[in-house]
């Protein structure tokens, strides 16, 4: 028994459900989202609650049942609230900007990095030093802020990089005379 498929998923005020076949289409105030599901499960929607059952007890159908009802419960997640990744920026000069849906870093380079903001995501960069990332979808806002860290990633012996917020980066001792 999955005791993550077995939960039913409750629908926040102002986010409706729909399902058609396999598909099921989450709308609300941040946008709309849909997620297909394989056949080893079924879906049903009732009293604002989204629930999954297995079809079947094959080990695969067990397998997808907790899958999918994570991946409604992110839908939900994602049009009601949105999600949302705080990176940090230490170093010397190391810095970051909003030019329009471009974010530039300054990142210790000889050039500037310029990178495009993609559709569904919102970049800002409240300080130099910070940047928020937010969006519906969880895996595109977790996707874009691991291509920005990946620019300049935190390194052990300065901790200098592009960092999670709260993020622990294990240090390093240099080297003694």
């Amino acid at each position: 028994m999955s005791r993550i498929g077995k939960k039913p998923v409750e629908l926040p005020k102002g986010v409706t459900a729909e399902i058609k076949g396999q598909t099921i289409e989450v709308k609300g105030p941040k946008g709309t989202r849909s997620f297909t599901a394989t056949d080893d499960v079924v879906l049903a929607v009732d009293d604002g609650r989204v629930s999954v059952t297995p079809r079947g007890a094959s080990k695969r159908a067990r397998q997808q049942w907790g899958m999918t009802r994570s991946m409604v419960e992110n839908l939900t997640v994602g049009v009601s609230d949105g999600f949302k990744k705080e990176l940090e920026i230490q170093g010397v000069g190391y810095r970051a900007q909003m030019q329009g849906r471009t974010l530039k870093l300054s990142l210790g380079y000889s050039h500037e990095v310029n990178f495009e903001t993609p559709e569904g995501v919102t970049i800002t960069a409240p300080k130099q030093t910070e940047i928020v990332v937010e969006g519906i979808d969880q895996q595109l806002v977790g996707q874009v802020a691991a291509n920005i860290r990946e620019w300049r990633q935190p390194e052990p012996y300065k901790g200098k990089g592009i960092r999670y917020k709260g993020e622990y980066v294990f240090r390093k001792e240099g080297k003694k005379k």
